[in-house]
């Protein structure tokens, strides 16, 4: 027989009590034995960011820490970046700005970006570029990534414009002048849920 431990930690803002063998990452975890699939399960090693979370207020790949290590803490994954039903600023941002793309780094980014935003509420383009440094996009949507960080940051995402003092142009809603918005580009939650 297998030995388990008993994890206690407040998970998305909710107490959980869950029996966990002692060997299992805290992705694991998550994934598999509380059924929150979000984090994701990439390269296993810390490489990635895929599988980031926030434990304690700290952003950590979930990879690289025993579940057990989360015992009496708190943890944060992108599931726990919504509230009552609605997107985080945050979140919004990714899909006006078509951070999304294949969807794959995206919960990663976000968690890390979230922290980023949690210590430093207004990051320059390069404190967001260093903040993400440990998230890889596959897709090359790193632009996409960072101008959806600056905008959450800004509070662009909540009113939807972006800030014309930041250099950055246009509205996402209307195109420039002369300018088609390419709508095939900017993913759609409804249709293709990430």
């Amino acid at each position: 027989m297998t030995e388990t431990l008993r994890l206690e930690a407040t998970i998305n803002g909710r107490p959980r009590s869950v029996p966990i063998a002692p060997h299992h990452t805290l992705l694991e975890v998550l994934r598999d034995d509380l059924g929150l699939t979000g984090s994701k399960e990439c390269c296993l090693v810390g490489e990635c960011g895929a599988c980031t979370v926030l434990l304690n207020g700290r952003s950590v790949d979930s990879c690289l820490v025993l579940g057990i290590e989360a015992d009496g803490g708190e943890v944060i994954t992108v599931e726990g970046l919504t509230r009552d039903g609605r997107l985080s600023r945050l979140q919004e941002a990714f899909l006006e700005y078509g951070a999304a793309q294949c969807g794959y780094c995206i919960p990663g980014q976000l968690v890390a970006a979230q922290a980023l935003l949690a210590s430093n509420p207004h990051p320059t383009r390069p404190e967001v570029e260093e903040g993400l440094a440990g998230n890889l996009c596959r897709c090359a949507g790193y632009e996409q990534i960072i101008e959806a960080v600056l905008a959450a940051a800004e509070g662009d995402a909540v009113e939807g414009e972006v800030a014309a003092a930041s250099g950055r142009g246009a509205t996402r809603s209307e195109p420039e002048a002369g300018k088609q918005l390419d709508v095939a580009a900017t993913p759609d939650a409804t249709v293709a849920p990430q």
